[in-house]
């Protein structure tokens, strides 16, 4: 009888586990909804809802190399870099001076060039690390420096802010990332997040490639010798991370409708706190891109709700490392708890 109660005790208690996240993002609009003057209205929402579509994005990315048993310090430099690429190509264009020519692209050219140069600073990522044998940390570290520099080169540390573009060049219409979807209130940063959670998610669950990426973040010498080729799947996982840091970029270089070279500063903090609320394991093997959606939106109501409770950025900070520290804990406990389940689970079977 008491190992019977013990067992449901222990399936409540990974229940609660499972479901923390949606649990926490629960108390916090109730919390935020009482102390915060006008938290739930349309345009605190509205503001909510595009951070949570750039974080989002970010940490879908994140979450596919955490799952490896990776990490990526870059995106946020990634994410200013390719707002520095759009919007100077935008504004001045591609100097040819070798042949005293300007090009100017239309918008969807410029976004694909974005997100293919932001694909390309992933994959650099992934080589360096892979071909090298450099730990995650130290390689992404070094390109986080590395590409925020680029960003402060490319205009000098200055701002391009005329980013409407021009009819007579065949580049205007940039904006409409940062808008909302014509006759709505829906951002359009919103609906590119669903689009790409769509997709993340079904090539995660339903495809080899993301049954690669699941089985190399489980147990990386057993996935090699089953034939896994291990170093191009982890190149394309940090290629990925880095085309959803490009995205990223364009949007809130279009939200602003100005491109600086700040932008997305520590915004990789966020990413990794919403994978890791979400349910991926900083030990890799484990992560859905449902939890890291929803532990988005968690950070996304945290950050607003301090700033409109009046928090000041000091104290966010400390919070926002506090919450990363609870989530990999409580990760840990969730772990030691299946692996106790498991065992009594076992022991039953005998």
């Amino acid at each position: 009888m008491a190992a019977n109660q013990k067992t449901g005790n222990n399936k409540l208690a990974m229940t609660l586990l499972k479901g923390r996240t949606f649990i926490v993002l629960v108390i916090l609009l109730i919390f935020f909804s009482v102390t915060a003057n006008n938290f739930l209205s349309a345009g605190a929402l509205l503001t909510v809802a595009k951070h949570v579509a750039l974080y989002g994005i970010l940490a879908i990315g994140m979450t596919y190399v955490i799952i490896t048993g990776g990490i990526d310090l870059s995106v946020g430099s990634i994410a200013g870099l390719a707002g520095m690429i759009a919007g100077g190509l935008i504004e001045e264009g591609l100097v040819l001076k070798i042949f005293g020519v300007t090009l100017y692209f239309s918008v969807p050219m410029i976004v694909l060039i974005t997100v293919l140069l932001g694909a390309v600073m992933g994959m650099v990522n992934g080589i360096v690390i892979t071909k090298f044998n450099v730990a995650p940390f130290i390689a992404t570290l070094g390109t986080m420096y590395i590409w925020r520099g680029f960003a402060n080169i490319r205009s000098d540390g200055k701002t391009f802010s005329k980013l409407a573009g021009n009819e007579g060049l065949g580049n205007t219409g940039f904006e409409v990332f940062g808008r909302n979807i014509a006759g709505t209130a829906i951002p359009a940063g919103v609906v590119i997040l669903i689009l790409i959670a769509i997709v993340a998610g079904l090539i995660l669950k339903k495809t080899p490639f993301g049954w690669h990426v699941l089985s190399i973040g489980g147990n990386e010498r057993a996935s090699k010798l089953s034939g896994i080729k291990v170093d191009k799947v982890k190149i394309w996982v940090y290629a990925f991370s880095g085309f959803c840091s490009a995205i990223v970029g364009i949007i809130a270089t279009s939200q602003l409708v100005s491109a600086t070279p700040k932008t997305g500063e520590s915004w990789e903090m966020n990413a990794i706190a919403a994978s890791v609320l979400g349910g991926t394991s900083m030990a890799g093997g484990v992560g859905t891109i449902g939890g890291t959606i929803v532990g988005a939106f968690v950070i996304g109501v945290i950050n607003d709700g301090m700033t409109m409770c009046g928090v000041t950025e000091f104290w966010q900070k400390i919070i926002r490392g506090l919450v990363i520290i609870l989530a990999v804990i409580i990760d840990q406990v969730q772990r030691n708890l299946q692996a106790k389940m498991a065992l009594q689970a076992r022991n039953e079977n005998k």
